[in-house]
């Protein structure tokens, strides 16, 4: 196992593979798995500053694909779960995620509550590619704004 990991981690190295790293890591923090891929794209972009765009395309494909199989999983537990119990807030909250429908998911670049908002738009079973094409707005222009701040500030 430990050569297996050693061995992918390899495969995973920067600047070698950095933009199959750039993915991988975007793709996995857009999950419910609490990763971020900032620091991934900045270090790419640090030591490869001719990786700018390619890195920021890669990024928002990659976190929007997470994004995406993110709203599957909120479908698939809408499915497995039968009954919430909901109090005054939760009930709130969906409310308004009803009403603003897919645009809802050009938030999902936020920290924390970003991921978990596509498996809600799943849950609600709003329509999936308007979903997708809202997060991948929201995630570009996150990635092009952290990118640009951190090469500002840190940058060559």
């Amino acid at each position: 196992m430990e050569i297996w990991i050693n061995q992918l981690l390899t495969w995973l190295a920067l600047p070698q593979f950095g933009l199959s790293t750039v993915f991988v890591v975007s793709f996995i923090s857009a999950t419910l798995l609490p990763l971020g891929s900032e620091p991934v794209v900045f270090g790419l972009v640090t030591l490869n500053p001719a990786l700018f765009w390619p890195a920021i395309g890669v990024a928002t494909v990659g976190n929007t694909l997470g994004g995406a199989v993110t709203w599957w999983m909120g479908l698939a537990s809408k499915k497995v779960v039968s009954r919430l119990q909901h109090n005054k807030t939760d009930l709130r909250a969906l409310d308004w995620l009803e009403r603003l429908g897919p645009k809802a998911c050009l938030l999902s670049w936020l920290p924390v509550v970003g991921d978990p908002l596509c498996a809600v738009a799943g849950w609600l079973n709003l329509p999936f590619w308007p979903c997708v094409i809202y997060m991948a707005i929201g995630k570009l222009a996150r990635y092009v704004t952290m990118t640009a701040a951190l090469v500002g500030m840190f940058g060559r």
